[in-house]
């Protein structure tokens, strides 16, 4: 489960289930408050643990469809049961415990602070949940990305002088071999400092002429695309090279990602399994 992937929506969802949880033990009645007699002392006003149609209609309804929904935005890939996915029966479960708690209230004829605190908590939760997927500004991020590690830009797929040669994104470091070891067989080892080419281990001739060796050119052409490092600030599907319509993964907010390549107004993306698609919408990613 990844929790940088949860969104503002979710939080205002992991709220309300949490203040409708507090408001299960709070009255739903005030007889007890309206009494006047010797007979009050014993006159206590019930909770939503003391009527399990309650409890279970508003109460534990609300917070179980507040579960499901942050369990399932959590995950990578969505978990279906029956066909529908995960967050869809935390929507459902939401809406219901919202319209069983107005009705009663509606009904009630005594309304303690439990039930008035525990339709309104119920009211927020449903309405996050619906409007969190739809509305900018609940779409957002609840955790911002890390920021990457400070290190100097590399072509993909060769390792940076000083950089770990683990992690993602770089090729696996072959073993150290211990200084005065003799190399095992198909590892081949770097020529000695000096060593002429194609005969490692021999010094070169200092005597003999050398033909002046070609240097790289600077001139780099000046559209041409250097791989970085981009986080997602929502949850983007991840399409296949090919053009087909069913995405292959789905990019998660927190994670880093390699961008391999421009493809139109999209980039050409590699998840941590080496997987590569097309990611279509680049709007407001986060370089590294």
């Amino acid at each position: 489960m990844n929790i940088r992937s949860l969104t503002r929506g979710d939080g205002v969802v992991i709220g309300a289930a949490v203040v409708l949880f507090i408001a299960s033990f709070l009255d739903l009645t005030s007889y007890g408050n309206q009494c006047s007699g010797s007979y009050c002392a014993n006159l206590n006003n019930p909770s939503a643990w003391d009527s399990l149609g309650t409890l279970m209609g508003i109460y534990l309804a609300g917070v179980i469809g507040a579960a499901l929904i942050t369990v399932a935005r959590a995950l990578p890939q969505p978990r279906k049961v029956v066909g529908l996915d995960m967050a869809q029966f935390g929507v459902a479960f939401t809406i219901f415990a919202a319209w069983t708690g107005f009705w009663t209230l509606v009904d009630a004829s005594s309304r303690g602070a439990g039930l008035i605190l525990g339709f309104i908590a119920a009211l927020v939760l449903a309405g996050a949940a619906v409007a969190g997927p739809l509305l900018p500004a609940l779409k957002g991020p609840l955790l911002s990305a890390p920021k990457p590690a400070a290190v100097t830009p590399s072509p993909y797929g060769v390792q940076a002088a000083g950089a770990p040669g683990q992690g993602y994104g770089y090729p696996g470091a072959q073993a150290q071999q211990p200084y005065g070891t003799q190399p095992q067989p198909g590892h081949p080892q770097p020529a000695a400092f000096g060593a002429q080419a194609g005969h490692p281990g021999q010094p070169q001739d200092t005597h003999q002429p050398t033909a002046a060796q070609p240097q790289p050119s600077s001139d780099a052409p000046a559209g041409e695309f250097a791989p970085f490092w981009f986080a997602v600030p929502v949850a983007r599907p991840l399409y296949g090279e090919d053009g087909s319509p069913a995405p292959i993964a789905e990019l998660a907010p927190g994670t880093w990602y390699l961008a391999v390549e421009q493809r139109g107004p999209g980039l050409i993306a590699q998840t941590q399994d080496g997987r590569r698609g097309v990611l279509q919408d680049t709007t407001g990613i986060q370089r590294g």
